[in-house]
């Protein structure tokens, strides 16, 4: 029987980690650290969504990906047997990818593992600085989209705000995840600077703003794929 564990698994319940405030634990590897901000399951192959850091000429051993990983490069200059990706590319790593990863400078991502069921997904990698911001679903807000694919119900994109910008409500239907890359984002429970992680229930609804502006994140119609319980796995 494997030992289970929980970090914010109660997918019913607004979820906010600021993870700037976290200090880096140290993976198996010896030079890889992570902040864990939602754990379920055995402590190295549950489902689990983090701020990973990477220390120069660190490298991390060959392993597959069952039910996928989801990077976003963050600072530096992430790389595996397929290339090497810097700050602002968007890695999707389908079920049965392998690979094994290190970086030579150092780098910083935000990781999602095991929740991107499904064998037929594709496998993504953009440089989003090449994307042209394109008009977004309320006024002052645009978006690169990083995915969707028909035949799941999660799509990832970034969000750019501008300073300003204060839509009335925003609703959740899927639920959603947040992570602010740049600038302060506010709502009716708190201030949001960069690293600060959310995440909302399926049917939530809140009052966001911004008065600097802001970039961050986001992923609408994921919880469906997440665990919420630590059961034992035998």
């Amino acid at each position: 029987m494997q030992m289970t564990s929980q970090i914010n698994a109660d997918l019913s319940e607004v979820c906010s980690v600021d993870t700037a405030q976290l200090g880096w634990a140290q993976s198996p590897s010896g030079t890889v650290w992570r902040k864990r901000v939602h754990l379920v399951g055995p402590p190295e192959s549950g489902q689990v969504t983090s701020v990973v850091r990477y220390d120069a000429d660190s490298n991390f051993p060959t392993h597959e990906h069952p039910d996928g990983e989801e990077i976003l490069v963050l600072e530096g200059v992430f790389s595996d047997e397929q290339g090497d990706w810097p700050a602002g590319t968007f890695l999707l790593n389908p079920e049965g990818f392998r690979h094994a990863p290190f970086s030579k400078e150092g780098c910083v991502l935000f990781v999602k593992l095991r929740q991107l069921a499904g064998l037929d997904r594709r496998h993504v990698a953009i440089d989003t600085q090449s994307l042209e911001w394109q008009p977004g679903p309320e006024p002052g807000v645009t978006r690169k989209s990083l995915y969707a694919q028909d035949g799941y119900t999660d799509t990832m994109a970034l969000e750019n705000w501008d300073a300003g910008a204060n839509p009335e409500s925003v609703s959740y239907p899927g639920g959603a995840e947040l992570f602010v890359i740049d600038g302060n984002l506010s709502d009716e429970n708190g201030q949001y600077a960069p690293g600060h992680w959310l995440r909302f229930p399926v049917g939530a609804q809140h009052r966001p703003h911004t008065d600097s502006g802001c970039i961050f994140y986001i992923k609408r119609g994921g919880l469906q794929y997440l665990h919420s319980d630590d059961s034992p796995t035998i």
